[in-house]
C-alpha cells in the first residue's frame, strides 16, 4: 500500500525539470517518488512565501524532501512549513560560509543584476551559470534538462540563490556532495556525505551511488 511506503519529494536544480532525476531509482516496494516542479514567482515574491507555495505540493507527513543545487536551498526553506522525516540536499549549500568566493563577490557588488535575462535565456549561457563552463560534454548533457525559461523566474532564482540568508534550520539537513564540484567546491562544505569524483551534475552520471545514499538516509 502507498501509505506504508516512504514518500520522497524531489526539487530540481535552477531552471531544471523533472527529467534531471531520470537516473535516481528507489525500490518501488518501499518508496513512492514525487517531483515538485518550479512555480513562476509572483512579482518581488519573498523566498519564504514562494517556499510556502512549493511546500503545498507535499501532501504526506513525514516525507523525505530532497533538493539539488538551488533546489537544495529551496527544500531548506520549505522545511519550515512541513513535518518531514528527512531533508536531503545534493550539490548545494547549507550556509553562507559554504558559498564560493565568486558568489560572495556577486552578492556584495550586485553583479548578478547586470546580466541581461535575455542572455541567460540562451541555452549555453544558462547552462554555464547552472553548472559552470568547464566541460562542453557536461554542458550538452545538462542543457537538455533545462526547461524553465521564464525571465521572471530566472531573475528571481538567481537573485535568491546569490543573496540567500538561511534561517535557523527546521531540523537536520543531510548533505550529499561531490568532491569534484566546481560550482560549490567541497573545500567550503562542512559535514557532508562525499561522492568521489562527483561533479555538480553528478545526479546524471552517478545516479546509482546517489540513489543508494538516499535509501540509506531515508531508512535510518
Amino acid at each position: 500500500m502507498s501509505k506504508d511506503k516512504i514518500h520522497v519529494y524531489f526539487v530540481p536544480g535552477l531552471a531544471a525539470g523533472k527529467e534531471i532525476f531520470k537516473n535516481i531509482r528507489l525500490p518501488e516496494d518501499r518508496f513512492k517518488t514525487h517531483i515538485i516542479e518550479w512555480l513562476i514567482p509572483e512579482k518581488n515574491e519573498p523566498i519564504d512565501l514562494y517556499a510556502k507555495r512549493m511546500a503545498a505540493a507535499v501532501t504526506h507527513e513525514n516525507a523525505v524532501l530532497v533538493g539539488v543545487s538551488f533546489g537544495g536551498v529551496m527544500v531548506q526553506e520549505m522545511a519550515h512549513f512541513l513535518t518531514l522525516k528527512k531533508v536531503i540536499i545534493i550539490s548545494s549549500v547549507k550556509s553562507r560560509t559554504e558559498f564560493p568566493r565568486r558568489l560572495k563577490i556577486a552578492r556584495i557588488t550586485k553583479l548578478y543584476k547586470l546580466v541581461p535575462t535575455r542572455i541567460m535565456l540562451s541555452s549555453d549561457d544558462l547552462t554555464k551559470f547552472a553548472i559552470g563552463p568547464k566541460s562542453r560534454k557536461r554542458l550538452e548533457l545538462y542543457q537538455a534538462f533545462l526547461h524553465v525559461r521564464s525571465a521572471r523566474y530566472l531573475n528571481w532564482a538567481i537573485e535568491n540563490m546569490v543573496c540567500w540568508q538561511p534561517k535557523k534550520p527546521a531540523g537536520e539537513t543531510i548533505h550529499i556532495h561531490g568532491d569534484a564540484d566546481i560550482i560549490f567546491p567541497i573545500k567550503n562544505i562542512d559535514n557532508c556525505k562525499v561522492i568521489e569524483g562527483g561533479t555538480h551534475i553528478m545526479l546524471l552520471n552517478k545516479g546509482s551511488k546517489i540513489s543508494k545514499k538516499i535509501i540509506e538516509i531515508s531508512t535510518h
